[in-house]
């Protein structure tokens, strides 16, 4: 089953969400995450979407006490798209046991600056985070502490000086996308920490969830939500319709 951003499959809930609800039933709640809000609560005191997912949930299905909500994968604070959480925690164990198997898939696009050194190519780095600061580096093989990042990145089409591309991520290491694209000359649009050279502060990053695919955990059947970037700069240099051909 494939749930688009422009509707709700599965069981609808008792009323209207405050969120964009991709895909919903008993076990699953999967939503089109808005950019600038933060997953889970952090330093910054700001209201997560966590918290509102399970206040949501709480008033639509007038639940009594407190609400499940299971995290099973994470979007950095300025990223929006596509996003499943789990209803319970036997969904939330099972589409765990999915990321670890390599059966939950996610696709990105992202628009970045410059272009690549190929029409598509693999990207592998042994990635270091400084949790007090908040950043990660490439580092070398070996670096204790380092972790491997694998993506794959393709062409979808450059315009003014910037490059549309899909993102196949195949390990889910933090800014990875952001870092490991910065390592090769090309730091996303509007991205200050790993672009500051090249962007303005106040620009929005050009990283988008486009699709999360994966077994559903009670059925088995296929899950693919998918969202499409807003149409704004720099997205709408290239069309609606390339942009969907892409990630399928």
């Amino acid at each position: 089953m494939t749930a688009h951003n422009s509707g709700t499959a599965g069981v609808p809930g008792e009323g209207n969400s405050r969120f964009e609800v991709l895909y919903e039933d008993n076990h699953l709640l999967g939503i089109v995450k808005p950019v600038n809000i933060p997953v889970q609560e952090d330093a910054t005191g700001d209201a997560d979407l966590l918290s509102l997912l399970k206040e949501d949930v709480k008033e639509r299905f007038n639940k009594p006490g407190n609400v499940y909500m299971g995290l099973v994968h994470r979007l950095d604070r300025p990223v929006g798209g596509a996003m499943i959480f789990a209803k319970t925690s036997k969904a939330a164990s099972r589409l765990s046991e999915s990321v670890r198997t390599h059966s939950f898939h996610k696709v990105y696009l992202t628009v970045v600056h410059g272009q690549p050194p190929a029409s598509q190519g693999r990207l592998i780095n042994t990635l270091l985070k400084d949790a007090k600061s908040n950043t990660v580096t490439i580092v070398r093989k070996g670096t204790p502490g380092g972790k491997e990042a694998i993506l794959d990145y393709t062409v979808l089409g450059s315009a003014e000086g910037y490059t549309l591309l899909k993102i196949d991520l195949l390990t889910g290491r933090s800014h990875q996308i952001r870092v490991q694209l910065a390592g090769i000359g090309c730091p996303l649009f509007g991205d200050q920490k790993y672009g500051s050279a090249v962007n303005r502060p106040g620009q929005q990053i050009a990283l988008w969830s486009a699709l999360v695919g994966f077994p559903h955990p009670v059925t088995k059947e296929e899950i693919e939500l998918i969202s499409l970037p807003p149409q704004t700069f720099p997205w709408n240099l290239w069309s609606r319709h390339l942009q969907k051909q892409a990630i399928r």
